[in-house]
């Protein structure tokens, strides 16, 4: 299978980042960089209930952190332009721009009134675009907001997401289009993160035309499945898209949780052992695809379980028992795996790492 790379090695990493970042960080830090395979990035909650933004190697090391205003969810990467961007857990209305090699300060980015974020957004692949997920909530719709990295990040436009709950997004890899995750469910800021219509969702997933926004495709779930939130999303090979759900319908009921689609074609839901749609309590908190190895991989939270698809077949072909399992992202031999309770790929943390991973380098 195809290997596209968005990473940058290790050396290019500490090549970016210069004499003035190394010599920034303390000494475990440092050690902790060099002898690292790969670095990521994850929200975090420290012990003193403050919340952060972590660049940390594959051991759990943190390597250099940043204070947020408050709890983030998902972030956005490019490795063109080298900017991370965390994303406020909804219905926050922050994201934070940094420079994981301390080159630039960091940068608040405010949604519009109106709105809040959902936790997600993209780069375009040369870096001069921030896509970021928004909920118009007075209109009850899902928007794309449009910043332009290449002048501070300034808001420049938007797209209608075509449905509600917008949640996940991304970018295809030739940057002609947008892959939107809308998860249904209508929410409102004034009642926190209440769930207003779990009775009549609508979940679907999108593609839009990246330039100027047109729909491409809207695959709305089919009405025995209307409780099946669409939520998060990563791209596999040959314009291959995965996705992952959450069930919002009855506790005994067994629904799909993952499935893919491409440009052209219908959703593909892929079966899985009752043993593991059980071990995952109806909820896929992430998904990752390790390309280079040609698997996907799934973390459940609720279930406590981390688990590997063959991209090919569908075909299980791990299962890890994860207390709290939450962010996943590529590594040099699977998957690297977080957790609400501080692990990361089976080492202790001292924080409480988010949903989300990404990996850097």
């Amino acid at each position: 299978m195809a290997w596209r790379s968005d990473l940058i090695d290790r050396r290019s990493f500490l090549r970016a980042a210069g004499v003035g970042f190394a010599a920034a960080l303390g000494p475990h830090s440092l050690m902790a960089l060099e002898r690292s395979d790969a670095v990521y990035a994850s929200g975090f909650r420290a012990p003193d209930g403050s919340f952060g933004l972590a660049t940390v190697s594959e051991r759990g090391e943190i390597i250099d952190r940043t204070l947020l205003p408050a709890r983030s969810h998902g972030m956005a990467f490019s490795p063109t332009t080298r900017r991370l961007v965390a994303f406020a857990r909804r219905p926050g209305t922050f994201a934070l721009v940094t420079d994981p090699f301390g080159r630039m300060e960091p940068i608040v980015l405010s949604a519009p009134e109106g709105r809040h974020y959902y936790g997600h957004g993209a780069f375009s692949p040369d870096g001069r675009l921030l896509y970021a997920s928004e909920n118009d909530f007075y209109g009850n719709r899902g928007m794309i907001g449009i910043y332009d990295a290449a002048d501070g990040f300034l808001r420049i436009g938007e797209f209608d997401a075509h449905g509600i709950g917008t949640h996940d997004m991304t970018v295809s890899d030739d940057g002609t289009m947008l892959v939107i995750a809308n998860g249904g469910i209508q929410t409102h800021p004034d009642f926190g993160r209440t769930k207003l219509n779990l009775d009549h969702m609508e979940p679907s997933l999108v593609l839009l035309g990246a330039s100027d926004g047109r729909l491409i495709q809207k695959h709305a779930l089919p009405p025995a499945l209307h409780q099946l939130s669409t939520r998060h999303i990563a791209l596999g090979d040959h314009g291959r898209i995965w996705f992952a759900c959450q069930w919002e319908g009855p506790r005994n009921a067994w629904p799909p949780l993952v499935g893919h689609l491409g440009r052209g074609e219908d959703l593909t839901f892929t079966p899985l052992p009752a043993h593991v749609t059980d071990g995952l309590a109806n909820y896929v908190g992430a998904i990752a695809v390790n390309r280079r190895d040609g698997i996907v991989g799934l973390t459940s939270p609720k279930g406590g379980l981390a688990i590997s698809l063959d991209a090919r077949t569908g075909e299980v072909v791990r299962e890890q028992a994860i207390v709290d399992a939450a962010g996943i992202a590529p590594s040099n031999t699977g998957f690297a795996v977080s957790s609400y309770r501080g692990s990361f790929n089976d080492s202790r943390s001292p924080v409480a790492w988010d949903q989300h991973i990404v990996r850097l380098a």
